[in-house]
């Protein structure tokens, strides 16, 4: 049995209102639970998860647990716990293993804790847990993976053949994909910058690292605050959208010199670094919405720092001698650090993508192999329906003779 390890159970009132308020903001969750909870299709399965322990994670291992499962519960970020709702969730018979400012040590313990539980299934934001399962020579019936990071790293395991059991990627589903990595990131990694450090937006040179969909999201929503927004890209496909879609694009030697807040949205490592610090301007703001803190070079700024110190919460100035410049939330993700992460309206698509791609995994029990697969199309646009439902809204569709015509090469 794995026992619960939390900072303080006595948060965990404060806990209970946040996971209801998220709950009242996840319609689509609630509704799969009410379609399921008759089948209890998770009946007497073992989950084991690595996700960021949030309000909205609380509302989707309660929906799980309500189904049947029991669920052991490990933060796939070490500082993005939320302590109130990890001691709710422990309240509630979730196993949880996370606290708010784990030491490296301490989060990968956590993670191998709720393996140790021998899991049917498997949910991941990042792909450490599917590392560490891995490593530990697990085979579970299936798995699932939130982020981008996280589906790298789990199709570089399936091209090694080190993939020990089917794994389908949630992160790729349009539910999840065109909504929580635009909308949300967007909207949650300003939010981020905001709550850190409580500067103006409007009229600022904000250069976004990446044009992926998160890059986007945040390019977008920044310029709608009023910046000038400057894009940096490798990816000349990439490179042409934000140059179409009215961004500036140059390389980030370039925008090193003129930007006054960057926020890098790669999954790469080392993207800002050290040549890039010393061409920066006296006061810039570092931030990263990139899963790991490898995006901006923490390494670098400590080498070439003369001192260092933490001026606000989640801010730390590093003094290169002339200039400042400001660091967020130690290089990790700004949006769950500084802030609580992606509203709960969009995270109400991509968990319901979950549990319908756990619900997936068990219907199709042995007849799938150790590979990544898509989310199948109909249960994506089912959370879709099933989200306009809940907004209210109704959409044409389509006549027999649309169907057929569609279906013909004749005109």
């Amino acid at each position: 049995m794995v026992e619960s390890r939390i900072k303080d159970s006595r948060l965990a009132p404060e806990g209970r209102k946040r996971v209801k308020w998220a709950e009242m903001h996840m319609p689509v969750l609630m509704r799969l639970k009410n379609k399921f909870i008759r089948e209890k299709p998770f009946e007497d399965l073992r989950v084991s998860a690595c996700l960021h322990v949030t309000k909205e994670t609380g509302a989707l291992v309660r929906v799980l647990k309500a189904l049947g499962a029991e669920v052991f519960l490990a933060a796939s970020n070490p500082l993005s716990t939320q302590d109130d709702v990890a001691a709710f969730l422990a309240e509630e018979g979730i196993h949880v293993v996370a606290k708010r400012g784990e030491t490296s040590e301490e989060y990968f313990q956590a993670i191998e804790s709720v393996l140790k539980a021998n899991p049917d299934l498997t949910m991941d934001d990042g792909g450490d847990l599917t590392v560490k399962a891995t490593e530990m020579g697990i085979k579970a019936v299936g798995g699932t993976e939130e982020t981008t990071t996280g589906v790298i790293r789990i199709k570089a395991l399936e091209r090694e053949g080190k993939l020990l059991y089917p794994i389908i990627a949630v992160n790729n589903a349009e539910t999840k994909w065109d909504f929580d990595n635009v909308h949300g990131t967007g909207q949650s990694a300003l939010d981020g910058v905001l709550r850190a450090t409580n500067i103006l937006i409007a009229g600022k040179k904000v250069v976004v690292a990446g044009f992926g969909h998160v890059g986007r999201g945040i390019a977008i929503r920044t310029r709608g605050l009023g910046a000038r927004v400057i894009v940096t890209e490798v990816d000349p496909i990439k490179a042409l959208k934000a140059v179409m879609e009215g961004f500036d694009v140059m390389k980030m030697e370039e925008a090193a010199k003129i930007g006054d807040i960057f926020i890098t949205a790669t999954g790469n490592r080392d993207v800002i670094r050290g040549e890039h610090f010393r061409l920066m301007k006296d006061g810039a703001v570092l931030a990263n919405a990139g899963h790991f803190n490898v995006e901006i070079s923490v390494d670098d700024l400590e080498r070439i720092k003369r001192e260092k110190r933490l001026i606000r919460k989640n801010v730390v100035e590093y003094d290169l001698g002339g200039k400042r410049i400001y660091l967020l939330a130690e290089g990790r993700l700004v949006n769950l650090v500084a802030a609580e992460g992606h509203p709960s309206e969009v995270m109400d698509m991509s968990f319901s993508d979950q549990v319908l791609a756990l619900k997936y995994l068990l219907d199709n029990r042995g007849e799938l192999e150790a590979r990544v697969y898509e989310l199948p199309r109909d249960l994506d646009c089912m959370v879709a329906e099933m989200k306009l439902k809940s907004m209210g809204i109704e959409i044409d569709s389509l006549t027999r003779d649309q169907r057929e015509y569609l279906r013909s090469w004749r005109v």
